[in-house]
């Protein structure tokens, strides 16, 4: 039986994309199931990213998932702990991050990881999202895709 893959990173609680993905990996790597390629770069990556966001420790957000909060209510708690972004914050991180790749210094790491994947070339695979979207079976979005 295949391993779960985490959810798309577009999914979003309270209108911000990414963060059901990082708790997602959490609850997956909790219970046993969270394939190896992902274990390395928990708390790395996006998912630092995603922490920084809202200045608060990445430990301190496993700690509030292994607790058993749900998306909800760990949001809540880094709004409480950290800092409570408003929508105009949201929508600029959500545009920042579902461009990531596409013309930055992401831009050689993602056409790095596409050949390491045999999907050189691919024209409709424009972001990091994309990446994570086709290669965990889900369609890419492509960064000109309506948030």
């Amino acid at each position: 039986m295949a391993q779960p893959f985490p959810c798309s990173p577009y999914q979003c609680e309270q209108g911000l994309f990414y963060f059901p993905r990082m708790l997602g990996k959490i609850r997956l790597r909790q219970r046993g199931e969270l394939a190896p390629d992902y274990q390395a770069n928990l708390g790395k990556g996006f998912d630092q990213s995603c922490c920084e966001f809202f200045h608060v420790g990445y430990a301190d957000v496993v700690a509030q998932v292994e607790a058993g909060l749900s998306d909800a209510e760990v949001f809540a708690w880094c709004c409480r702990q950290g800092r409570q972004p408003d929508a105009h914050e949201i929508h600029v991180w959500n545009e920042y991050m579902r461009k990531r790749g596409w013309n930055d210094e992401f831009a050689e790491r993602l056409k790095s990881r596409l050949e390491g994947l045999g999907m050189a070339g691919r024209a409709d695979v424009l972001t990091m999202f994309d990446l994570l979207e086709v290669d965990e079976g889900r369609p890419p979005r492509g960064a000109g895709a309506v948030s």
